[in-house]
């Protein structure tokens, strides 16, 4: 019976598009919350009378607290309704931004954001397992640009907003901003998202026990690998999660019952490979900027908020190609428009790698991050789109946890692994001096280390472009969604007369 209920299509009366406009609006919050402390960095140490590696986890606890409950979100959603859970994670992540605002410690900002991330991850999975009930397969690709082109220009919004916020008013506003705009989400999604059927089944709280347990123990250790060299217990905290996930994974292979994360979503070709591509993506994403805020700063002493205007090319070319790619979303096989887009991008990383030299001019950084917009806004849309398309109406939650939570493995992978990279190009281009240290220093690099460090930047840069390739890749092996594929028409029966005749 549920599964009927489950797989009956929306009722009239819901009105897909004012719902999804409200469901972006909360989901577009929590994702400039991933980037916009990194400009207020030097900020809150000098308020809060803090050292560097204390205010990175005022980063790093939100991401962690983001990353490890999607997967079990998710399938509360099923459970309990994906609209009541959103509204839950909204209160939760809104309550949180107030609490980050008038914390006078960096251990109290810390654990305010911890539930800020909690917030965030209660959230995150409902909106996509909401676009995947009330729009058709066939509409959804353009539902699917919306919430994608949001993900992508959320990132890019963050440094630009964090450094306005900052300098008219103060490191606090970053978070109280979260406060108006959480209550007018929380009243748009009141009234505009409908409540949808839910799933009485028994919970897997052994899964739920040990997919948290593997998350935190994986995503902590590499989240910290970088700052503490790769040391044995970080190395241990990766391994253990690793195997607790493998456990976790056999557990629901044996589970006949009701599994956090049914096995029979990988049947589905296109929803496993959606899941390689975009942990590739958000890889590229996340990684892409260090290198660029680096070299803006520390070469040509722009200040974080106009180094972070170098990504406005990036945001409005992906605003205007997000409609666009929506239509033919719906209409073209996503191994064509992924790999255009996994093609673009890769290419725009590639030519922003070539040109990132000591004396390069704005514009020749500009075009190619516009053309990293067109690339990007091919992917992010598309992809959510067809990692969702072919499921069953009971599974959106699960499948929208497992997608989420893949792309946010794939975000910290590429934090930690640009790291490593730059410190490794920095050793061999100039002995002595590492990112770290750069950043600490503050202000501009002595002319003499332009080159060299642009150098090593140029380099960095090659890691997310090569990233892409690895999409590109993936995205071949996708197969025709079902709704493009056509029926055969039975032949009409000859004409007895005809025959006789």
């Amino acid at each position: 019976m549920a599964q009927q209920t489950a797989t009956r299509p929306p009722a009239p009366d819901v009105r897909p598009w004012p719902a999804l406009f409200a469901l972006c609006l909360g989901f577009f919050m929590i994702l400039v919350d991933t980037t916009i402390v990194t400009v207020a960095t030097p900020a809150i140490i000098s308020d809060l009378h803090a050292d560097v590696n204390s205010v990175v986890w005022v980063t790093s606890a939100y991401l962690l607290a983001y990353a490890v409950p999607v997967l079990i979100t998710g399938r509360l959603g099923d459970r309990y309704g994906p609209k009541n859970l959103y509204l839950v994670g909204l209160t939760v992540f809104t309550l949180a931004s107030l609490w980050c605002g008038l914390t006078t410690s960096i251990e109290m900002l810390i654990a305010a954001r911890v539930l800020q991330g909690l917030g965030a991850g209660i959230l995150t999975p409902q909106t996509m397992a909401v676009i995947t009930r009330i729009f058709a397969a066939e509409r959804r690709g353009q539902a699917m640009a919306l919430w994608g082109a949001t993900a992508g220009v959320a990132t890019l919004v963050g440094p630009i907003l964090g450094g306005i916020l900052v300098d008219l008013a103060g490191w606090q506003w970053i978070f109280f901003i979260n406060v108006p705009v959480g209550i007018a989400a929380f009243v748009m999604a009141w009234r505009l998202v409908p409540k949808l059927s839910t799933h009485s089944h028994r919970f897997d709280w052994l899964g739920v026990a040990l997919s948290g347990v593997g998350m935190f123990f994986l995503v902590f250790g590499i989240q910290q690998g970088h700052q503490y060299d790769w040391n044995g217990w970080v190395i241990a905290s990766i391994v253990g999660g690793l195997v607790v996930l493998g456990v976790f994974i056999y557990w629901q292979s044996k589970n006949t019952a009701e599994p956090l994360v049914p096995l029979r979503l990988f049947t589905d070709r296109n929803f496993s490979v959606s899941n390689v591509a975009i942990s590739t993506m958000s890889f590229s994403a996340t990684s892409m900027g260090f290198p660029l805020m680096l070299w803006a700063q520390l070469v040509r002493g722009l200040s974080p908020t106009d180094a972070a205007l170098l990504m406005v090319p990036m945001a409005l070319t992906s605003i205007v190609m997000a409609p666009i790619v929506g239509r033919f979303t719906d209409r073209v096989h996503p191994r064509l428009l992924c790999g255009l887009g996994f093609a673009v991008t890769s290419a725009s990383l590639f030519w922003l790698a070539s040109v990132l030299g000591a004396t390069t001019p704005y514009w020749q950084i500009m075009v190619p991050m516009a053309l990293l917009g067109v690339g990007m806004s091919g992917i992010w849309a598309p992809l959510a789109a067809t990692a969702t398309r072919n499921l069953p109406m009971d599974l959106a939650g699960a499948g929208s946890g497992v997608y989420n939570a893949t792309r946010q493995v794939g975000a910290v992978l590429g934090s930690a692994a640009i790291a490593v990279l730059i410190d490794a190009r920095l050793a061999a281009q100039l002995p002595g001096l590492s990112a770290g240290s750069s950043e600490g220093g503050g202000g501009k690099l002595p002319a003499a280390l332009h080159v060299p460090f642009s150098t090593a930047m140029s380099q960095s840069m090659l890691l997310p472009a090569a990233m892409m390739l690895v999409g590109l890749a993936s995205v071949m092996f996708f197969v025709t969604p079902r709704h493009m594929v056509r029926t055969p028409q039975p032949a009409p029966a000859p004409d007895p007369a005809a025959v006789t005749a």
